[in-house]
């Protein structure tokens, strides 16, 4: 601990945003970092609390407190208050493959278990990782290190989202020959396809694929498993292989003239923006001059309203199905668990400045679309929900109010109500099980299938998560395949 009253003599300072109606103009990055004075200030501001929370990642109150990954948190930032930055960069990449990923989109769950969050305002942790990892950038710290030795051994990772990059990562730092294959045109599978530009700019993930690249792993675009490469013929050609697909099977609306023109689900219109960008041209799904309804009150889901303010929508509303959260803790959700509190987020913001009005409203579904003569969506009928508690089980759950119709005008519909697990193609060509969850089926606590030389890592084995949980996931993965190429493994 580098300040004993950093705490109580600095106050939290976050990275400055560009004004909402500034920023909506384009799809750029939208926080400048703090000067490195300033950001040294926010280390110091870790306490020596003796048990610190924010790298515990353990379950309390249904929710995981602090971080998946147990990131050194205190260490690094002791080694970022005393200026000693390569240090932190150490203690930070011991745990972490992609501080640069973490440090721009994750929710901060050690924020939320920082002992400082109980009185006061929490470490800036999230934003702290993002400066030392992007100061190492800049000052050339970061380099190809391709392994001393190979040990011959030969790994397919079939997905290039951040579970699959992380496997890969530790796979090929202990000296196997790693190959991933990606479907798509680019590798990045959800940091490069799912998450907007303004959140995660598509440069950052270029750059750690490249290093990576540099390091000895071979990336394969334009490679789908199951379509159009053999799934037999690569657990022949390799001597292990990790499915790394994710949960891309999204959950769709049952509701009269689902069928019309103009409804799409937030992971195809989030794609399709990205490709439209990265390409230089209009997208083929656009909010532009639209009344635009979202369904789904989650990250994806603000996404879609940041999305479509900035492709210049006429309006936008956000359905949620769930109550509306308190802004302060409830008594039954004591620190350290997650806060089940409102968030504001990005999106939201940007509708308020723009629109004059909070996106969202709670307790609402979809009941029925309408459309015109032509088949195009012209409306949604919503209906209020109000919560019901089970008489037996107590469990409460959302059921519609009598008399509660209402109708919205909507030109388009995007649907982002999360996941069912994971495309069924990739598991049953590899005669893979699914769970009833709908994800990969592997052995009790494993990422083993039960198919010798098979594993599975991140959403597709644990359903829709963070990409924080994908990095542990892939990581903890790669472990397991060391181990079963090698006998014993030394990876952490």
């Amino acid at each position: 601990m580098g300040n004993p009253t950093g705490f109580m003599d600095s106050p939290r300072q976050v990275n400055p945003a560009i004004a909402p109606l500034e920023r909506i103009g384009n799809f750029g990055e939208f926080h400048s970092p703090l000067d490195r004075q300033a950001r040294m200030r926010q280390g110091g501001r870790c306490m020596d609390c003796g048990v610190p929370f924010c790298q515990s990642g353990i379950l309390l109150g249904g929710a995981v407190s602090g971080c998946p990954l147990h990131n050194l948190t205190p260490e690094w930032n002791d080694m970022l208050y005393r200026g000693n930055w390569s240090h932190a960069l150490a203690r930070l990449t011991k745990t972490n493959n992609f501080p640069e990923f973490t440090g721009r989109v994750c929710p901060a769950l050690c924020e939320a278990a920082c002992t400082c969050a109980l009185n006061g305002e929490a470490v800036t942790i999230r934003e702290n990782e993002l400066a030392i990892i992007e100061d190492a950038f800049l000052h050339g710290l970061i380099v190809p290190a391709p392994p001393r030795t190979r040990t011959g051994r030969r790994v397919a990772v079939v997905g290039s989202g951040p579970s699959g990059l992380a496997a890969a990562d530790q796979l090929n730092r202990r000296g196997h020959l790693v190959t991933v294959l990606e479907r798509e045109d680019r590798p990045g599978g959800l940091l490069m396809y799912g998450i907007p530009n303004m959140k995660l700019d598509k440069a950052v993930v270029g750059r750690r694929v490249e290093l990576m690249r540099g390091e000895g792993v071979t990336f394969l675009t334009g490679h789908d498993v199951g379509v159009q490469v053999d799934a037999q013929q690569l657990m022949a050609d390799y001597d292990a292989v990790v499915l790394c697909c994710g949960a891309g099977k999204p959950r769709d609306l049952a509701v009269e003239n689902r069928q019309v023109e103009g409804v799409h689900f937030a992971v195809d219109f989030l794609k399709e923006t990205t490709r439209a960008l990265l390409a230089g041209r209009e997208s083929s799904i656009t909010a532009r001059d639209k009344a635009v309804v979202v369904v789904g009150g989650g990250d994806t889901g603000n996404d879609c309203v940041g999305t479509c303010i900035r492709q210049g929508c006429r309006s936008v509303v956000q359905l949620e199905m769930m109550p509306e959260p308190p802004t302060q803790r409830p008594a039954d959700n004591p620190w350290p668990q997650w806060p089940r509190t409102r968030k504001t987020d990005y999106g939201q913001q940007e509708a308020i400045a723009r629109f004059g009005g909070d996106p969202r409203r709670y307790q609402t579904t979809v009941s029925k679309l309408l459309g015109d003569p032509a088949g195009r969506l012209t409306g949604i009928q919503t209906q209020l929900l109000r919560p019901q508690a089970d008489p037996d089980t107590g469990k409460v759950r959302m059921v519609p109010q009598e008399g509660s119709q209402d109708t919205l005008q909507a030109d388009l519909l995007l649907i982002a109500a999360g996941f069912l697990g994971c495309q069924p193609y990739v598991p049953q060509a590899f005669g893979l099980d699914l769970t009833p969850r709908g994800t990969a089926a592997t052995l009790p606590g494993r990422h083993a299938t039960g198919i010798p030389g098979l594993f599975a890592a991140g959403d597709m084995r644990r359903g829709q998560s963070l990409v924080v949980w994908a990095i542990s996931e892939g990581r903890s993965a790669a472990r397991e395949v060391d181990q079963y190429l090698m006998g014993y493994s030394n990876l952490p």
